[in-house]
């Protein structure tokens, strides 16, 4: 019998560092994602039999519901959705065709004797609400007598393409590429990749790459499908069988060819030198924006050029760009997240100072001096002005290389802004109590991932985590989610007492078992300003990854404009010029209040007050001020009593916080 073997990145204690932890860290490593070996069979020949599905219990307590789940396929098992840090494009939404995909191996009920190599997909054509179920569009053939198939196919990407432009989705191909195991002792050494026509369903196409000593053909983590019909997809080029990364990543691209009625790929590398002690990039992503021609691609890695702090060792983001459709790629750029030239919303704003005092020996680090990491996986999106957000976890390195600290209330779910000009931002969207669940030998970190409007304005960051009490680890998901104007800087509210992310499966049937969660990269919209995400997860047997899976599909959690009411705070940090920003005192006031601010130098100083619509109801503008400290007074006046922010501005540089007003 196969198992999973990770390859866990090696662990160095470091003894000459700045400081040291005080508390029990419960630091996690990343893993390889790239697996030598792949989901076990119940029987050491090929097989297409299957046990019966096992349906989890539904707690007793459950009498509501917010949001309505409809079953739609099944798969022989749950690895197709399980692969961590892995594809993220499952489930496609196409605005214009109204249509939702969701694309999966096949097995399960609906497929008695169904193999988990072949590939299918489950599709609505009225915006989620009605599904045909179970299109089986790729069968793997290819047996040599081995334990698998040789072209069995695994872990997949996907989208829907209409070469016509009409919204008529029986004009539309399901466009897929995944892996396959056209390898060496069962080991991934092939591409699957190929198109099925929606209206036509006996119409799809199969072609097979096979890696030779040029590129290695992995599990590639990286999809898009952009607006002009290229599809591009990301892998780490990587020789499974003697562990060695080769320094570059492959660049697939895909062409719609008419003659052909399939699409024609090419490739490429891109040189992606890595850390030799990390030896392989973590996770790859790839997105384009709406006008098809601005994209990146990122990896979370270490390539030895950010700065590090006290000696740690962290992963960061490394991101390439292109203008031109994807002809070209400038970079690698490199993202410090921490020291004095990280990001400000990191370094200043994500650990208070009770933390930094309960995470750190005494004499405890100053904020420039303590190291910040990535978690494992992430996503990306571009938004319609060309600028790169980054879904991803991040919290404290850990004493060990390129290990996160994962104690409750250190971990924060953000959304990393790189400007156009190189400049970057965080907007935090809440801070996860867990990290990592572990079903089998199946294990998934908080698969964040980002989903834009049609426009482009609007960012949606989603993430699974535990909220019950009792779990110290991500065995028992919720799927969480926060909405982000672009335009205004507000955020959605999570409940009308709560400032922080929405609970999309509470008081479902998918509360507590929204196993591997997923998202589509776009948003659908019935209406203006109303904003329905396109959510799908796995009904499975946590403590059995061998068991089918029934596939779970979310059909009305929306977002409107006026969801959007709390001001993003996050990004908005003194570095440059302002040392500090007090806190404003009487909080709550009726009359009046100060605040303290602190200039590094003379420059224009400036305070606005704003609604939690984003309304200004006050603006002071003091002119040029000396460097030194300032107070400044706000009188309630006019201002009805409730919630406000108040913006202070020095220079280049401003802070955000929350006042009360009697």
């Amino acid at each position: 019998m196969l198992i999973v073997l990770p390859f866990f990145i090696g662990i160095t204690a470091f003894s000459q560092v700045a400081f040291q932890f005080r508390i029990d860290t419960k630091e996690k490593t990343a893993v390889r994602n790239h697996l030598i070996g792949i989901e076990p069979l119940n029987s050491t020949v090929i097989t297409r039999t299957q046990t019966e599905k096992k349906m989890l219990a539904q707690p007793a307590d459950r009498d509501v519901n917010i949001v309505t789940i409809v079953d739609i396929g099944t798969s022989a098992n749950p690895y197709g959705y399980g692969y961590a840090g892995g594809q993220r494009s499952l489930v496609w939404a196409d605005q214009a065709m109204n249509t939702v995909t969701n694309f999966h191996r096949m097995g399960g009920a609906l497929d008695p004797g169904g193999y988990s190599g072949d590939y299918g997909y489950d599709i609505s054509k009225d915006g989620g609400s009605n599904w045909e179920n179970m299109i089986e569009m790729y069968v793997a053939t290819e047996n040599e007598g081995g334990t698998y198939y040789k072209d069995a196919a695994r872990y997949p990407n996907h989208a829907v393409y209409n070469p016509v432009g009409s919204d008529n989705p029986d004009d539309a191909y399901v466009v897929f590429f995944g892996p396959n195991l056209w390898g060496s002792n069962d080991i991934w050494g092939g591409y699957s990749f190929g198109v099925a026509s929606i209206g036509d369903t006996s119409y799809h196409t199969k072609n097979i790459w096979v890696s030779d000593d040029e590129y290695f053909y992995g599990v590639p983590d990286g999809y898009d499908f952009t607006s002009l019909g290229l599809s591009i997809v990301i892998d780490d080029n990587y020789d499974l069988v003697n562990s060695e990364y080769q320094g570059n990543l492959i660049v697939s691209k895909g062409y719609w060819d008419e003659g052909e009625e399939d699409f024609l790929y090419e490739k490429e590398l891109l040189d992606a030198p890595i850390d030799a002690e990390l030896g392989f990039t973590v996770d790859e992503k790839v997105a384009f924006g709406p006008d098809g021609m601005t994209g990146y691609i990122t990896v979370l890695a270490n390539n030895g050029e950010a700065e590090e702090q006290s000696g740690f060792r962290n992963l960061y983001p490394i991101y390439w760009k292109t203008t031109d459709g994807g002809e070209t790629w400038d970079g690698p750029t490199f993202v410090q997240l921490d020291g004095a030239d990280g990001i400000g919303g990191i370094v200043y704003n994500h650990l208070t100072d009770e933390q930094i005092a309960e995470l750190f020996e005494p004499p405890v680090p100053s904020r420039e001096e303590i190291s910040y990491t990535t978690a494992f996986d992430h996503d990306i999106g571009v938004d319609a002005k060309g600028n790169l957000h980054i879904a991803v976890v991040i919290g404290p390195t850990g004493a060990d290389a390129f290990s996160i600290i994962t104690a409750e209330g250190y971990l924060g779910a953000v959304d990393i802004i790189v400007h156009s000009d190189g400049s970057a931002e965080v907007e935090e969207m809440g801070r996860p109590r867990t990290f990592r669940g572990t079903f089998g030998a199946l294990t998934e970190d908080n698969r964040i991932q980002i989903t834009m409007n049609n426009a482009a304005d609007k960012v949606f960051i989603s993430w699974l985590d535990t909220d019950l009490e009792d779990e110290t680890d991500n065995q028992r998901p919720n799927i969480w989610v926060r909405g982000f104007d672009l335009n205004n800087y507000l955020k959605t509210i999570g409940s009308p007492l709560e400032d922080g992310p929405t609970n999309v499966t509470l008081f479902s049937e998918g509360m507590w078992q929204a196993y591997m969660g997923t998202v589509a990269k776009n948003t659908l919209e019935s209406e203006a300003g109303v904003y329905l995400l396109p959510y799908t997860y796995e009904d499975l047997d946590p403590n059995d990854d061998l068991q089918p899976v029934q596939f779970k599909y979310i059909t009305n959690f929306t977002f409107t404009d006026a969801d959007f009411t709390i001001q993003g705070i996050g990004g908005e940090v003194p570095v440059i010029d302002m040392a500090s920003v007090s806190q404003n005192y009487p909080n709550p006031f009726d009359e009046e209040t100060y605040l303290t601010v602190g200039m590094k130098r003379a420059g224009n100083l400036m305070l606005e007050v704003r609604t939690l619509t984003g309304q200004t109801v006050l603006t002071n503008n003091y002119g040029q001020m000396a460097a030194g400290q300032h107070t400044l007074t706000i009188q309630a006046g006019n201002l009805t009593p409730g919630v406000y922010f108040y913006t202070v501005s020095a220079g280049e540089n401003k802070v955000t916080r929350k006042m009360l007003v009697n």
